[in-house]
């Protein structure tokens, strides 16, 4: 049998800190009732202290996820890193955390594809795995949002959280881990959501600060459209390719942005609630962060073999969805 890259470990780490719809409504105008009828989030988790960025959460998890594997970091041979919100804009945030865990042996890079940024690093890392040239993948998607989050501004302050989730893949000939996969772009998108300046079409000035155009900029209904329409379509076609119909699904992990968009998402595919991974009523939108969440916070619940779509968006546009079967039991 063909080796395929299988999910061996999944783990997840939280900031301590919450920040709940009450705080924020003391902050903007907002209120809970408000918040909750339009995304689904009553929490979300920050990310408090100096000079910390997105590597202090991905070196957690990466230590967390090592022990849990029982294996030491010297055996990583890869670590990528998803993230929008890397520590520094070189160098990458995955060679910061393979110094901070101890990946001696290990390289790697980051991906931006912003909340695609964890399906886009899995199916890159699959392919190591498949091609036979390592045993022990990394994948991690972190992100501090709460670092390019305006707190002034109402449509973007409610959504989004700080958090970290890792897989390990190794090599399986069980039949198990990615199976499939359904990868897209389009980067006339990017006007709809995205960061103005920081980057070296604007560069960071007095001007760039005092517009606050570091900040996360997001039309919400175009985004919403697009998310909605996007998801569902690659979510459906990779059931269609794989003839997986809605019982032979046993859970569909979608981006957590927005509980309408996850509802229409399931609605679209026909799978019940019930088989709807869901936990962004607690972190919010962690970005590069909510899939690996997601499966840390039902593991228990996944069963060897099981058929699970992971599908997301994120700005630019970026979106897509991978198919897998679980590769243990908890």
């Amino acid at each position: 049998m063909a080796i395929t890259a299988a999910i061996t470990a999944v783990e997840g780490y939280l900031p301590d800190y919450v920040l709940t719809n009450e705080e924020l409504s003391k902050m903007v105008d907002t209120n809970d009732e408000w918040i909750m009828a339009r995304t689904g989030i009553k929490e979300r988790r920050i990310l408090k202290g100096k000079d910390l960025g997105a590597s202090v959460m991905a070196a957690e998890v990466v230590k967390r996820l090592c022990e849990k594997r029982k294996i030491s970091p010297e055996e990583i041979d890869m670590l990528i890193v998803a993230t929008v919100t890397g520590d520094y804009i070189f160098p990458a945030t995955a060679n910061i955390v393979c110094d901070k865990v101890g990946a001696k042996n290990a390289w790697g890079y980051d991906i931006n594809s912003a909340c695609s940024g964890f399906i886009f690093a899995l199916v890159t890392g699959s392919q190591f795995i498949q091609a036979g040239r390592h045993k022990k993948v990394v994948v991690v998607g972190v992100d501090k949002m709460s670092s390019i989050i305006d707190y002034a501004d109402r449509a973007t302050c409610i959504i989004f959280g700080d958090g970290a989730g890792a897989v390990l893949l190794e090599p399986s000939e069980d039949g198990v881990g990615v199976m499939d996969y359904i990868c897209k772009v389009d980067g006339s998108g990017r006007k709809h959501l995205y960061q103005k300046a920081g980057g070296s079409v604007k560069s960071p000035s007095p001007e760039s600060v005092d517009m606050k155009e570091h900040y996360v900029y997001q039309e919400g209904q175009q985004v919403f459209k697009f998310a909605v329409k996007e998801m569902a379509d690659v979510s459906v076609e990779i059931m269609k390719r794989n003839n997986l119909s809605a019982d032979d699904v046993a859970w569909l992990v979608p981006h957590q942005a927005n509980k309408r968009i996850i509802h229409a998402v399931a609605e679209r595919m026909e799978v019940s609630e019930d088989k709807v991974m869901m936990n962004i009523h607690k972190y919010g939108n962690t970005t590069a962060a909510t899939l690996p969440l997601c499966l840390w916070d039902y593991e228990k619940q996944l069963k060897k073999g099981d058929n699970i779509i992971l599908s997301s968006f994120g700005g630019g546009f970026t979106w897509g969805a991978i198919y897998l079967k679980w590769g243990y039991n908890s």
